[in-house]
């Protein structure tokens, strides 16, 4: 692509997410910086701890991007760090969100909890699928992670390509969802990509993380040889573990409460 003119510009703006674990809240904005064009990627929360006593969920602060030209709200997948703060900040930052079909059905409960359901203008992407919004051209891509329909997001301007990753692992035997698309990553490389804005926790802590197949598979052996009730601690929204414990927990002839 042709650059516009000599006063474009493409800029990155993390307000939330970076140097940490949650809170995510990405503006990628185009053109001079007197009028210049934003995407959002991702509007999500942190959770507090003993460092914020009496504070159960933080939120990233949307106060730059207020009154800005916000094209659009596009999410990558449909984890509480990456969608669980748009009934908070959406009527501080409104666009139109995308989403493909699983996050998009999480997100309609989200809305209605906040009463702002019918305000927001919510659009289905298909998996796969590219959404242009204005100078930006979107599209998905499958990546492998913990919950169904992850994606990453190519990001195609006229002064060049950003793949933004969203949440991902590298994992040959997911229990959820299909594995990475190599090829299509292969071939956004092959063409030429200015940076890649990567997310994937412990990334810098050294070793090897195992598949979730193997988990599973530990899971049952554990599982089986246990007396008594068993109690599996995790995230809601890790599906994948989900589907790990109540597999083990058939195998062993056990029946599955949720609390």
């Amino acid at each position: 692509m042709k650059k516009q003119n000599q006063n474009d510009e493409l800029v990155f703006l993390p307000l939330g997410g970076s140097n940490e674990v949650g809170m995510n809240l990405n503006a990628y904005g185009f053109g001079p910086a007197h009028d210049r064009k934003w995407i959002i990627v991702d509007v999500g929360v942190t959770f507090g701890d003993q460092s914020t006593p009496g504070v159960d969920v933080i939120v990233p602060d949307p106060t730059f991007l207020e009154g800005e030209n916000i094209l659009g709200i596009v999410l990558t997948h449909a984890h509480e760090d990456h969608i669980g703060a748009l009934g908070w900040l959406w009527p501080r930052i409104q666009a139109p969100l995308y989403a493909t079909p699983f996050t998009a059905f999480l997100i309609r409960e989200k809305l209605r909890d906040a009463g702002i359901y019918e305000d927001v203008e919510l659009h289905e992407a298909p998996l796969g699928s590219t959404v242009n919004l204005g100078p930006f051209e979107v599209t998905y891509v499958t990546i492998t992670h913990s919950i169904a329909e992850p994606n990453g997001l190519a990001i195609k301007t006229p002064l060049g390509t950003v793949l933004h990753t969203g949440d991902w692992k590298i994992d040959n035997d997911p229990v959820v969802g299909e594995r990475t698309d190599v090829d299509f990553i292969q071939k956004l490389g092959d063409e030429g990509v200015l940076a890649m804005v990567c997310d994937s926790t412990n990334v810098f802590v050294d070793g090897v993380a195992g598949s979730e197949g193997d988990v599973k598979v530990k899971l049952a052996e554990l599982i089986q040889g246990l007396k008594g009730r068993v109690a599996v601690g995790c995230f809601a929204s890790n599906v994948a573990r989900m589907h790990s414990v109540i597999s083990a927990a058939e195998a062993a002839g056990r029946r599955v409460a949720l609390a």
